[in-house]
Formats: structure tokens, C-alpha cells, sequence
């Protein structure tokens, strides 16, 4: 059974045809969506000169907001690392005496 699916996907009033896995639909068309709100937000908020200043304004958007999420559980890990390292150390210290 082939498990693709052909659909169409707008962005910027301009149709993308695509193929591709039944998982991935959803999170294509919400994609999508996304996008395009965003684009309307910021065609209201700035003075655009044309479609493709718009879409390397969301791109830097999302990519930054995709960084962010990085950097942000990078933290998150070395903090849980650096706590596990002083309980270590602490029940080192338990143990050792």
C-alpha cells in the first residue's frame, strides 16, 4: 500500500503541490496556516516592500523561535546535570564515610 499523499498546500497565495507521508499532513496544513497568519501580521505591522521581504521576516521568525527551544532545553539539561552532580557528589560523601 503506498502510504503517500498528494496535496496542496498554499503559502502566500501561491499553491505548492506536494507529496508526501500520511503523518505528515497535519502538521503541514498548520504549518501553513501559521504562515500565513503571520504573513498578514506583518504586511499590518511594518511597510513591506513585497511578498518575499515578508517571508524572510516569518522565516527569521520561526527559525529564531526554533533556536530559542534549543538553547532553552540545552539549559534545562545542564541544570538537571549539574543538580544530579551534587546529589552524586553528596551521596559520595555518605557513602565514603
Amino acid at each position: 500500500m503506498d502510504d503517500k499523499l498528494k496535496i496542496k498546500i498554499s503559502i502566500a497565495d501561491r499553491v505548492y503541490p506536494l507529496t508526501v507521508d500520511y503523518t505528515q499532513e497535519e502538521g503541514l496544513r498548520s504549518a501553513s496556516k501559521k504562515i500565513d497568519t503571520m504573513i498578514k501580521q506583518f504586511e499590518e505591522n511594518y511597510a513591506v516592500r513585497d511578498k518575499q521581504d515578508v517571508l524572510a521576516m516569518c522565516a527569521l521568525q520561526f527559525a529564531s523561535q526554533l533556536e530559542q527551544k534549543q538553547i532553552d532545553k540545552s539549559t534545562d539539561f545542564q541544570d538537571a546535570f549539574d543538580r544530579l552532580k551534587k546529589m552524586d557528589d553528596h551521596l559520595n560523601s555518605i557513602l565514603s564515610k
